[in-house]
């Protein structure tokens, strides 16, 4: 997706992606590379990573990576540290890492619950302590997280996920809050079901056709969405087109919150 110059919302804002090497991340680093941001993404997976970076480093993009897991604190610093030891400050941070299982609470073990909060829950704790340590010498900054349909309602086969993205949701809210007066903006974005790589493969599990087709008619659109159409709209709240939003939790779910 390209802008137009004059629509280059981000043109020399220093931008930290956390789980940038696929789906919602990946689309978020496309759409801010297109608006002229100074990107440091952040990924687990190491190859897929280096990939995206050097597409976007072709097209003209300054991009950093820093490899790692988000739970762990020395990983979540040093995604921050990329940004201001390359650039000297950071601008933005998505706080998108996160892991998908979908399961009943009758199936999920103890280790599945601990495994979900310890990267969607403390790995997004963990982003968003870092940033706002480094946003607070300039005054100015802005957080985007990835909450979820499933961080504001109830759904079947959520036991794990769903309330780790109520932690998601919470997170935005409290930081809004308690940061506001020192110009740090906390928002969060609240998907939908989306076509990431991890729903494309849904259809290779058990029960897992059934399911989607199922979640798709619960869209009033009609469909599930497209990484890109979240991408947007975290890019919105990111800039200064949204100055005066914060605490803000917008939908991106094709309606799926106002039945």
């Amino acid at each position: 997706m390209t802008a137009p110059p004059e629509a280059r919302r981000l043109r020399g804002k220093t931008c930290l992606i956390t789980g940038a090497a696929q789906g919602i991340g990946r689309a978020t680093a496309e759409r801010f590379a297109a608006e002229g941001a100074r990107l440091v993404l952040g990924d687990i997976d190491g190859a897929a990573l280096g990939r995206l970076a050097t597409r976007l480093t072709a097209a003209g993009t300054e991009v950093r990576t820093a490899v790692g897991d988000v739970a762990d604190p020395g990983a979540a610093y040093r995604m921050t540290d990329t940004a201001m030891e390359s650039y000297g400050r950071l601008d933005v941070l998505v706080a998108n890492a996160g892991v998908l299982p979908l399961q009943r609470i009758t199936e999920a073990t103890p280790q599945d619950w601990d495994h979900v909060m310890a990267v969607d829950g403390r790995g997004m704790f963990l982003s968003c302590k870092y940033a706002i340590e480094a946003m607070l010498p300039n005054r100015s900054g802005s957080i985007v997280c990835l909450s979820s349909i499933s961080g504001l309602a109830g759904q079947e086969s959520q036991s794990t996920y769903g309330p780790a993205k109520f932690v998601a949701s919470g997170l935005t809210l409290h930081l809004a809050v308690e940061w506001a007066a020192h110009g740090i903006r906390v928002n969060a974005v609240a998907p939908g079901t989306i076509r990431t790589d991890r729903v494309r493969r849904l259809p290779d599990e058990p029960g897992g056709a059934d399911y989607l087709a199922d979640v798709a008619r619960r869209h009033p659109l009609g469909r599930i969405g497209e990484p890109a159409e979240v991408a947007a709209a975290i890019c919105f709240l990111a800039s200064d087109e949204a100055s005066f939003v914060t605490g803000a939790i917008l939908p991106v779910d094709g309606g799926y919150l106002a039945q």
